[in-house]
């Protein structure tokens, strides 16, 4: 009881006469059911209903898209302003904002660098990966303000892709980038890799908002 869980895989678990009381997860869930109903519609309809930015966030054109990212740097422009003092603080374990900062730098460039560009070597020394990427040397560390400007930095070449990409672009499929590195090879449309840019930027901006509110949490 009271336990907190971080970076657990518990994809294929079946439970049976659990006792799930006051438990607060976070992560990507797909495939749950709770008590014969499936929970990830669910939870993915109310996130749209209280979030409706989120609907902007899974762009179908090049328009589509410079919006999307336009709604992604207004997020990150209030937040992180006024942010510094509170930039290194984790709670419960998590990452603290600058590694959030330095893990959507990796995002960007395996998603876009890597995934759009098809570039050999995107990745920043200071990308921070999720736990399931391995492989990587430990990212080096930054300072708040060093991982916020990387992170404006990457997201504007991201801008300045899109700002002359059409439609027909981005949603025609690239050669797989056969270079070590994540995602993986596979033929994939661009707007198919913008859109998991763009919802882990949303995803982790609210955890970032989330923990910035925990006041006096260590």
């Amino acid at each position: 009881m009271g336990e907190v869980l971080r970076d657990a895989d518990f994809s294929g678990v079946r439970m049976r006469g659990v006792l799930l009381v006051d438990a607060d997860v976070d992560g990507v869930i797909s495939g749950l059911t709770l008590n014969g109903v499936e929970v990830a519609p669910l939870v993915e309809a109310e996130l749209d209903r209280r979030h409706p930015e989120r609907l902007a966030l899974r762009p179908t054109t090049a328009d589509g898209a410079r919006d999307a990212l336009a709604v992604v740097l207004s997020l990150w422009a209030g937040t992180l302003t006024g942010a510094a003092p509170l930039a290194d603080r984790s709670v419960d374990g998590g990452w603290t904002l600058t590694e959030t900062l330095c893990h959507l730098v990796f995002v960007v460039d395996a998603w876009f660098g890597h995934a759009v560009l098809g570039e050999p070597d995107p990745f920043h020394p200071a990308g921070l990966p999720p736990s399931f990427v391995t492989g990587w040397a430990p990212p080096v560390p930054l300072t708040f303000d060093e991982a916020a400007r990387l992170h404006a930095e990457r997201l504007g070449r991201v801008r300045d892709h899109l700002a002359t990409a059409t439609t027909a672009d981005l949603t025609r499929p690239g050669e797989p980038n056969p270079a070590p590195g994540f995602p993986p090879p596979a033929a994939r449309t661009p707007l198919e890799c913008l859109r998991v840019l763009f919802g882990e930027e949303w995803a982790h901006h609210r955890y970032a908002v989330r923990d910035l509110a925990e006041p006096g949490r260590p």
